[in-house]
């Protein structure tokens, strides 16, 4: 695979190809060109003695100190070094990646008027799979996330530590040296641009948006597992019902569910059913659908943000009439887009997997007919899966944690320069983290109707056998009581890495 950055092509499946695999990383060549063009802007300034912020001049709360000229060059190494300095865990190399990847497409959009070297460095670190150590906290999503990138950026001028293509870790300036690549000699600017952007929030949000689009789908099989395990009704999911409501989402959701269970036997047939089912059964498009509808949202801000100069100042050349209006200081660097979509979709996947949870209780209870107690084989000696439930229940109560917005606390900094603040990197972290969580949940109810459907007496669909194909390749039905953890967490996995939701679809 390949992927030519030109600041306007890049998508979400692109940035995932990167954490997931290797593709070759190209600059195209019109791209150069505006780089080029951008940068003589700064040269221009330079050589004149203009006064511009973010040339030279100081950051933030600095804005007002002007910096000599020969002092440029050691102001943007100031600035790096200075702002490295997260905290907390280091980010995955593929995370890392990704945020490479996209920095060097805002830079090649043109806006920047950096050095082409500089983009050209990140292309070489991608592609020879060098990557640099950066700890996930320290960016406040406004004025960039300031502290990954600076940690993204110790490399190419030989300092900090890196990944090699191994994945072992070492000091930059010696996988520099086994590559043949010389540190980059930052310049007017340079350092600025690198680090003022959205780019961890971007890949992060990227990762999520791709996991949670094939939980959501894979939930809904194992949504209409759980339906045909309780022998629940199919009306609630015809389309003029939701014609007559006509939210898309909502719309969307039902048509996949009565297009996997239409071909149960056990929907169409089973007799004694209820009147009508419990809202976590009968009530998933409307619960679902608005979910799919946040995700799009997320989906969509995404495709514009990783293709959008995110730095300030931005350098807008004008050959026919050069001066002030060719560097504008801006707020692109502000991450409220991002934030906002992030915190929304947490609480989507807590509203899931809180029906999901409902529907564990409907089928472990103890009046439920042709379900023995917690699907034990001699219940009362046997506990069967109620501690399955339990932790589904401690999972959702973490997830429940996540639903307070990130992006609703905001810490003014840089003296008052700096008075509101996303916290979009914090809320992609979030949101990021509470997939595992929200996974954790899905396998159990997943675990717990593939038991419960052992006691149908007709044929699942096409989808949800298959499902259960692949949970019993894990799972043996019950015999008697035994530990869960690790085929939880196994299902979870499989769950999150969609390789199963891949095999379904092609059986549909």
């Amino acid at each position: 695979m390949n992927i030519v950055l030109d600041g306007t092509t890049l998508n979400i499946n692109d940035v995932c190809a990167v954490i997931y695999g290797n593709p070759v990383i190209s600059i195209a060549e019109s791209a150069k060109e505006k780089m080029k063009l951008s940068r003589s802007i700064v040269d221009r300034i330079i050589s004149n003695k203009e006064i511009v912020y973010g040339i030279n001049t100081g950051f933030g709360a600095l804005a007002e100190v002007e910096i000599d000229e020969d002092e440029l060059s050691q102001l943007q190494y100031n600035l790096i070094r200075s702002h490295a300095c997260g905290t907390g865990n280091l980010m995955t190399i593929g995370l890392t990646r990704a945020m490479m990847l996209i920095r060097a497409n805002s830079l090649a959009k043109g806006y920047s008027g950096v050095q082409t070297r500089l983009v050209e460095g990140l292309e070489d670190f991608l592609n020879l799979g060098i990557t640099p150590c950066v700890p996930e906290i320290g960016s406040l999503g406004a004025s960039g996330d300031l502290a990954p990138l600076s940690h993204m950026a110790l490399p190419l001028i030989g300092e900090g530590s890196c990944y090699g293509k191994n994945g072992v870790q070492s000091e930059s300036r010696d996988i520099l040296l086994s590559h043949g690549l010389e540190k980059i000699e930052l310049k007017a600017k340079d350092g600025l641009s690198l680090i003022n952007g959205t780019a961890q929030s971007s890949a992060i949000l990227c990762s999520a948006a791709s996991k949670i689009e094939k939980l959501f789908l894979i939930s809904e099989i194992i949504f209409c597992l759980s339906l045909e395990s309780k022998n629940g009704r199919i009306e609630p999911f015809y389309s003029r019902i939701h014609q007559a409501r006509n939210h898309n989402g909502q719309g969307v959701v039902a048509e996949r569910i009565y297009q996997m269970i239409s071909s149960s036997n056990i929907v169409m047939n089973g007799k004694d059913k209820p009147v009508q089912d419990p809202y976590s059964f009968r009530c998933v498009p409307q619960i679902h659908g608005p979910s799919w509808d946040r995700l799009l949202r997320l989906k969509e801000a995404l495709e514009v943000e990783i293709n959008s100069a995110t730095d300030n100042p931005l350098i807008f050349p004008n050959l026919r009439n050069p001066g002030e209006n060719e560097v504008l200081s801006q707020g692109n660097f502000h991450g409220e887009v991002l934030a906002l979509a992030a915190d929304a979709l947490a609480v989507s996947l807590f509203e899931i997997g809180s029906c999901s949870e409902r529907r564990m209780d409907q089928l472990l209870g103890l009046n439920r007919k042709h379900l023995p107690p917690f699907l034990a084989q001699d219940s009362g000696l046997e506990s069967g899966f109620m501690i399955v439930h339990y932790a589904a229940a401690a999972n959702l109560s973490l997830l429940h944690g996540r639903i307070l917005p990130r992006g609703a606390f905001s810490t003014p900094t840089s003296a008052g320069q700096e008075d509101h603040v996303s916290m979009s990197a914090t809320a992609a972290l979030n949101l990021h983290q509470a997939i595992d969580e929200f996974s954790n949940i899905l396998a159990c109810e997943a675990l717990i109707a593939s038991e419960a459907i052992e006691y149908a007496e007709d044929s699942m669909c096409p989808a949800t056998q298959q499902l259960y194909d692949f949970i019993r390749e894990i799972v043996p039905r019950f015999e008697s009581d035994k530990t869960w953890s690790d085929e939880i967490r196994e299902i979870s996995n499989q769950l999150t890495k969609g390789k199963w939701l891949a095999a379904i679809n092609l059986h549909l």
